[in-house]
């Protein structure tokens, strides 16, 4: 840290992107020197290695470390429409963007949501309204490499977390973590349609699973029709 002396440090990081169910969470934090090194010294690390009480836990202590910390929750309708319009990457810089406007870093460090990491921190940059000043630093897997990333990833899961949490409870039904790999996920999504004519509107019906299960229900229905139709005869005469 030699040198950094004055230096405003930002970490952003998302968690949920994947997730069928639920919206996805931004988060970032803003730090000085001090409560860099103090980061490292709580072991901050990424929020998928930690359970869910120590998530809980280290917030608290992050919101005490940092000098600003922001989540922005972006809901599924949102995100469907990005994905509609391939522009799924460019929604989330445009959020981490926004975040660092408010936040006003001299150094953002950033889990990159592009393949490529450059071409993220260039999207940040073309929606961000500082300077040229403003140092961008986009990497994969920032979160284990950098306690300010890792420690931005704890908020996220959190806040998404509880937003989970609160969409359980006004359903009436556990269905799990959200992600298309967690059966129970996938057993609640087939349920609600065998019961439903909709899907409720925390589901992300533009990602996959959703549509394959959207096709299985009305080819399930063609067949029934069909099945009817050769029941009662046919022709109608």
């Amino acid at each position: 840290m030699e040198g950094w002396g004055g230096l405003r440090i930002a970490g952003l990081d998302e968690a949920g992107r994947g997730c069928v169910i639920g919206p996805m969470a931004v988060a970032g934090i803003l730090v000085d020197e001090e409560g860099f090194v103090e980061l490292q010294r709580l072991g901050v690390r990424d929020s998928k290695a930690l359970s869910p009480a120590r998530r809980e836990e280290l917030a608290g202590e992050i919101m005490t470390v940092a000098l600003a910390h922001i989540v922005v929750l972006i809901p599924p309708r949102q995100l469907d429409l990005a994905v509609a319009r391939n522009a799924l990457n460019k929604l989330e810089a445009k959020v981490m963007a926004g975040i660092i406007d408010v936040l006003r870093p001299d150094v953002a460090y950033v889990d990159a949501g592009d393949v490529v990491e450059a071409r993220f921190a260039s999207m940040i940059r073309s929606c961000c309204s500082l300077g040229p000043s403003l140092s961008i630093v986009a990497e994969h897997e920032a979160d284990a490499r950098y306690p300010v990333v890792a420690a931005a990833s704890i908020l996220a899961k959190v806040e998404r977390d509880r937003a989970v949490q609160a969409i359980k409870e006004e359903l009436g039904a556990d269905f799990g973590s959200g992600y298309p790999s967690d059966p129970r996920t996938i057993r609640f999504l087939e349920e609600w349609c065998s019961r439903h004519s909709s899907l409720p509107d925390c589901v992300r019906k533009s990602w996959r699973t959703v549509r394959e299960l959207m096709v299985r229900k009305r080819t399930a229905r063609l067949d029934l029709w069909a099945e009817g139709g050769k029941m009662g005869g046919g022709s109608g005469r």
